[in-house]
This record gives structure tokens, sequence and C-alpha cells, in this order.
């Protein structure tokens, strides 16, 4: 048995964004459009007219203050109201790709390895490109590592699953080093035209490299132990397939095949089942709530992670210990716990133990245990 770490980590951020007062403006405007054409259903009773948002909803029902997109000209335009990601030819790389390699690139540059070192690339998103061929083999081509790889969705927390597959291989010895890479396009399954979730999603792609730990020559976290759980809930659901609404000449108006989710049960819900799972894990690694330096988890919502947080730790969060990066990402599904690690994890010190955990639809959980070295 080998036992795997982490010693690089990668994020890709896009160099749009749009705050909540933008996103505001267009979908008031988009509102008031929708009213005045059905002004007549509205002052019959056989509709309802469509409310404002507000900035300050958003804030106090998420706490995200603004989103980074691939496009947000489509997003913007009330006639719209969705990114506009034209298809790419046979020969050019795909968005996610183009993503996930950027991201698996930092990574790389980070751990000091180099991309033919690397013997798989699990691509692991909520929603993918295209059903085959896989994400994972065209970042496999494009990157020029050896080995195999492929995709996996476990929606939100595909990341931690992946990173417990990768771990196990490692563990077993059929693999050295594998990247968990995670590129998510949320805006292109959001509907942007509904009041209650239109604030919620941003893109992003992370990525980990992964790799036996007599491998590592810096430093690097030390994979203790994974877990993952699912049970089967439809409170949070997608229906439909990554880009039908995102390109020109696909407008089918059905609001069943985008992103619903019912949040008052996924509140009453997801919330013990987070955290009597990462209570149950910390219990049987005798983890104790005083040895954790820090939770890197899942970037949904504040509240949500401010619960679980004091939950876990049975106190509220000092600062620092549970960041936060929703405010500047929004929710980008897999990756949002990747990038609390990414970018707030280099400070701890050798002994340190932090947990990794991602939770979503499905219902889905996934923890990481980890702890520093070097």
């Amino acid at each position: 048995m080998y036992q795997p770490a982490i010693t690089g980590s990668g994020v890709f951020t896009p160099s749009q964004t749009i705050t909540n007062d933008e996103l505001v403006a267009a979908f008031n405007a988009y509102a008031d459009r929708w009213n005045a054409e059905h002004a007549a259903a509205i002052a019959a009773g056989e509709v309802e007219a469509k409310a404002h948002s507000s900035s300050e909803f958003i804030l106090a029902a998420s706490g995200i203050e603004q989103r980074y997109v691939m496009d947000k000209s489509g997003v913007l335009d009330p006639g719209v109201m969705h990114p506009w990601l034209p298809e790419r030819g046979m020969d050019e790389a795909s968005v996610m790709a183009e993503m996930g390699v950027a991201a698996c690139r930092a990574a790389l540059d980070m751990a000091g390895v180099d991309a033919a070192d690397v013997d798989a690339v699990i691509c692991a998103a909520s929603n993918h490109e295209r059903a085959y061929p896989a994400i994972a083999i065209e970042i496999q081509q494009i990157l020029g590592t050896g080995g195999f790889g492929f995709d996996m969705n476990v929606a939100c927390s595909s990341a931690t699953f992946g990173i417990q597959a990768a771990a196990d291989m490692i563990r077993s010895g059929s693999i050295k080093r594998a990247l968990v890479v995670n590129p998510e396009i949320c805006s292109a399954h959001l509907e942007w035209r509904d009041r209650d979730c239109h604030f919620i999603f941003g893109d992003v792609a992370t990525a980990v490299l992964i790799e036996r730990d007599d491998l590592a020559t810096g430093p690097r976290f030390r994979v203790r132990s994974t877990r993952c759980a699912t049970q089967f809930s439809n409170n949070i659901r997608n229906n439909d397939g990554f880009l039908r609404r995102t390109r020109k000449g696909h407008m089918e108006d059905r609001r069943d095949m985008q992103f619903m989710q019912n949040g008052r049960k996924v509140f009453k819900e997801v919330l013990p089942l987070v955290s009597q799972h990462i209570a149950g894990h910390m219990a049987d690694e005798g983890v104790a709530a005083g040895d954790l330096k820090r939770l890197w988890l899942h970037q949904a919502n504040k509240t949500m992670n401010d619960y679980i947080g004091r939950k876990v730790l049975g106190r509220d969060p000092e600062p620092g210990e549970q960041p936060n990066i929703l405010q500047d990402y929004a929710n980008t599904s897999s990756a949002g716990s990747i990038i609390a690690f990414a970018q707030n994890s280099a400070d701890l010190t050798p002994g340190d133990t932090g947990l990794i955990c991602s939770f979503g639809a499905g219902y889905s959980v996934g923890s990481v245990i980890v702890d520093r070295v070097g």
C-alpha cells in the first residue's frame, strides 16, 4: 500500500465578472418586459407577475457579491438571459478542456511535475460538454499525460469523489500520479430568468495533482482518509444536457430542463446529512474538533457553511478556520471546496490537519482528511 498526497492545486478563473448590481439590472429589465407581454393574463389572475430581484436580497440569501463567467453578454441581455458559447469545430479544444488544461498546468507547476509523468486524468464535474469522447481524454491529449482518463459526475461532490478514486488507485499501486480536474461552466445550466436562483452560479475550473507521497519533492498534504456517501433526492435536479440554450438557434423554453431546486428541503435535509457525515468520518479517524486547523467546505451558501462549521467545531469558526470564497466566485459546484483549499492552505504548517468537504445533488457528500507535510 502506498500513501497518496496532494502536491499541487490550480485554479482557472474566467476574465469576465457579473456583479449583483449588473445581474439585478438585467433580470429586472427582463421581468418588466415579461410582465408587459403578459399584462392581460396577470390582470385576469391567470399568471403571477414576476417580482423584481435586488442586490440586498441576493446577498442576504446567499452571501454572493459577484460571479465569474465565460460569457456575460448573453446573460445580461434581457432578451437572451443565458451565455453565448459558440459551437467549436472538431479540430478545436472544447470549452471544458480549455478551462481544465489551464487549471491542470497550474497544479503541475506547483508540484514541479511534468505532465508526461501523470498516469491518469479524472474530469470530475457537474455538467459535461458532451457524452463522449470523455473530456478527460481530451485533456490528457492536450497535456501529454500518459495512462488513461475518464469523466465522472456526482454533481457538486464530483471533486471529492474524484479525489477518493485517485487516492484509492495510488494506494493500490495501479498508478503513481493523477490529476483530478473540475471544469465547471455552471452558467450554461442555470435558469437566469428565475428570481429564486438566478444569482447562484459562476464558472471556474480547478485541479489537484495527487501522487505517491514517496515521490513528492516539496510541501504537500497527505491524504489520511476519504469518505463518500449518496442518498437519492430530486430536490436538486437538472434534466437537460449541457449547452442546449447557450447557442444561437437553440432556444427551447422548458423550465424543467434547467437547474431546479427546492431550497427549503435542501437546507432541512442536507445540513444534518453533511454534519453527521463529517462527524462520523472524523470520529473513525480519531480526529477531534480541536485537531482541525481548517475546514474547506463546498461553496453553496454562506448560511449553510456557517451552520456546518458550528456543528463540526462545536462553536463559531474563528476567522480563517472556514474560508469562504462564495462572495467572489458564487457557487461553482464541484470546484468550490477546491478553490477554498487552493487559496487558503499555503499558511498551514507541518502537522496541521484539515478537511475538504463537498455536497450537493444526489444527495451526495464527500470528505477528505489531509495532514500538512513538509
